[in-house]
């Protein structure tokens, strides 16, 4: 058995290992990512990352691969139902939170979870959470919940030195691999507009209206329809040399990786035909690539060699992104 210590220091350890994976699995799966402000990722606690949420648990997952330092994500309270599930999540610095709709009862779990952020705040860490509450594949702000209001005033009035920053995450396309993702840092709430009010409802009213206004320089408001305008602003041209350099890999990349990639998005569009279809599909692409390489590796060894069948675990992934910086935009 190991000592408490050591199983921390073990687990802290693999959660590194698996966040330097997620960040390079990421970089492929993502064509680009566009970031206003990218000092902000360097940013040390206690600070509590306001966004958006428009593309379910990948949402977290890029911001929390990004960011130097550990970020802890709120995420939906049933989620946590089964016991192992919640040791998992928490694993991964996931807390949960509960809406009214996920029952009235558990609303009560929720202080335990803001009282475990303010623990994070008061050691300087960081603290994701998305709020407008629930995850709608679009570009569009929709009204925001008052648990973020919440969450900051009742650390303001302990006392802790919280900085709250507005994000805003815009992806292009929502439902296929190679997205152009749009990062925008915003900037902080003022506390003192805030706190200056001597009731909770006038606080948090003022507080959402501060950080509504923040969120919407930092949101794209897009009709679905207006096809010029996604293209306009959401497509990034790539030059022709590079076009043409990549164009053979990439049409090489795309015939190897066909059967892990439609495979991953059958099965996630027969279960999760929603708006958390594009998280799945990259969450079982990346815990699915590794045994996908492996057992490559093992098919071309027996049928050729060992050593030359170790080019594949290069070769595979370079193929991949270039297939991605290759594929339409719209």
């Amino acid at each position: 058995m190991f000592a408490s210590d050591e199983l921390l220091y073990l687990t802290a350890v693999l959660y590194r290992i698996v966040k330097a994976y997620a960040k390079i699995a990421l970089h492929i799966y993502c064509r680009k990512v566009v970031i206003n402000k990218p000092e902000w990722l360097e940013a040390k606690g206690p600070l509590l990352l306001a966004c958006n949420h428009p593309n379910s648990f990948l949402d977290g997952m890029i911001l929390a691969t990004l960011f130097q330092q550990k970020v802890y994500s709120l995420a939906r309270g049933d989620a946590f139902r089964k016991p192992w599930h919640g040791k998992v999540l928490r694993w991964m610095h996931l807390l949960p939170v509960y809406r009214t709709s996920e029952g009235v009862e558990n609303l009560e779990h929720n202080y335990t979870t803001f009282e475990a952020c303010k623990k994070v705040f008061k050691e300087n860490g960081i603290v994701l959470i998305f709020s407008e509450g629930r995850c709608i594949n679009e570009w569009h702000l929709r009204p925001l919940r008052k648990g973020t209001a919440r969450l900051a005033t009742s650390a303001w009035e302990e006392g802790i030195e919280l900085t709250v920053l507005p994000v805003g995450l815009n992806y292009n396309p929502f439902r296929n691999f190679g997205k152009n993702v749009f990062l925008n840092f915003g900037q902080p709430l003022n506390k003192e507009d805030v706190m200056r009010h001597r009731t909770d409802g006038r606080m948090f009213l003022t507080f959402n209206e501060h950080l509504n206004t923040g969120l919407q320089k930092l949101v794209f408001e897009i009709d679905p329809n207006d096809k010029t305008t996604i293209k306009e602003r959401l497509s990034i041209s790539l030059p022709l040399w590079k076009q043409l350099l990549l164009a053979l890999p990439a049409a090489l990349g795309l015939v190897l990786h066909a059967p892990l990639y439609f495979t991953a998005k059958a099965l996630t569009q027969h279960y999760f035909d929603n708006d958390h279809f594009d998280s799945v599909v990259a969450s079982m692409l990346l815990l699915a690539y590794p045994v996908f390489l492996l057992l490559c590796y093992l098919v071309l060894a027996i049928s050729f060699s060992w050593a030359w069948a170790l080019l594949c675990f290069l070769l595979f992934p370079f193929t991949a992104w270039c297939a991605v910086q290759l594929k339409p935009q719209t």
